[in-house]
């Protein structure tokens, strides 16, 4: 069995939500540490493009996107379980939309003038200005609008309205009675909040929410070690491949194994990942590339929030 790798950041709020969903699962992992801006030429050589953070990897099989993520760590051990039987649907699409809809209102708060002060007050201008310029360039060419942080001022007392009353009258400790995806898609924008003073009152200000966060958060994150980008892509140039899953490659538009292809999300961070098609099924596709450091590697997409184009 090979190890899991991820390759991500400390302040990431999506490589928390991985970071979480590994401590739930038990799971022991490698921790390779990418850079928060492009370029990324390691991580780059393991996905051909794709710059969003986190990214999995297991040997030569690379996984794009924490829905994705999540899955796979499902099939490294089923339980306790993301999707619990029954709640599949419900607990999928509350995180898509936490994942997509609260985090754009989360990062809106974070980035207003006085809570960038704080957060980057011991960086020097230039480190500043380069992030700040990498995050404009991620929001280029895709669906997502940047929220002002007005709208998200006036709009984020109702949502935490909703999440406090919910937690009041839930049975169990979680969002939907035991914890779940749902739980983690809605924790990491909330850490991140919690990441200055200026916006942490956004969070404690609800007590329901401030104790169920410390709940989530205390699934910690597993056990890791440190993994050089090297090392991890020898992993990958060593490795082949995992067997593509026993299910019927179905496309609507179409498209055939083996077509040549480009895919990328239709959100934000839309560079596009060139290779051969070679499998898609209900939930993912699979893309498989040669690298000149990495080898051939299979990179994992979701479906849903991605696009695929022949070339």
């Amino acid at each position: 069995m090979s190890d899991l790798i991820l390759h991500h950041y400390p302040t990431s709020p999506f490589a928390e939500k991985a970071r979480l969903m590994l401590g739930f699962k038990g799971l022991a992992w490698r921790s390779v540490l990418i850079s928060p801006i492009m370029p990324k030429p390691d991580l780059t050589a393991l996905t051909g493009g794709y710059r969003k953070t986190p990214v999995l990897q297991v040997g030569a099989d690379i996984y794009c996107d924490t829905a994705m993520i999540a899955r796979r760590l499902e099939q490294e051990k089923a339980l306790p379980a993301f999707l619990p039987e029954g709640q599949e649907l419900t607990v999928a699409t509350f995180a898509a939309w936490a994942d997509s809809v609260l985090f754009q209102h989360a990062v809106s708060l974070v980035f207003q003038p006085e809570s960038v002060a704080v957060r980057f007050a011991r960086l020097p201008p230039e480190a500043v200005k380069a992030f700040m310029a990498d995050r404009m360039a991620l929001f280029q060419g895709g669906s997502a609008t940047r929220l002002s942080a007005e709208q998200a001022k006036h709009q984020w007392p109702t949502f935490m309205a909703r999440l406090e009353q919910q937690l009041q009258r839930e049975e169990g400790d979680y969002l939907f009675g035991a914890a779940s995806l749902a739980d983690f898609a809605m924790a990491h924008p909330l850490w991140f909040l919690k990441g200055t003073p200026v916006t942490s009152p956004l969070v404690d200000a609800y007590p329901a929410i401030h104790a169920w966060l410390g709940r989530v958060l205390g699934f910690g994150h597993g056990t890791y070690s440190e993994l050089s980008a090297e090392d991890a892509i020898a992993i990958a140039k060593e490795a082949s491949p995992a067997a593509l899953p026993d299910e019927r490659f179905e496309d609507l538009n179409g498209l055939k194994a083996g077509d040549r292809v480009a895919i990328s999300a239709v959100d934000y961070g839309v560079d596009p990942v060139q290779g051969e098609l070679v499998f898609a099924g209900v939930e993912a596709l699979i893309l498989k590339r040669v690298d000149e450091r990495a080898g051939e590697v299979h990179v994992h997409f979701p479906r849903v929030g991605f696009a695929v184009v022949k070339q």
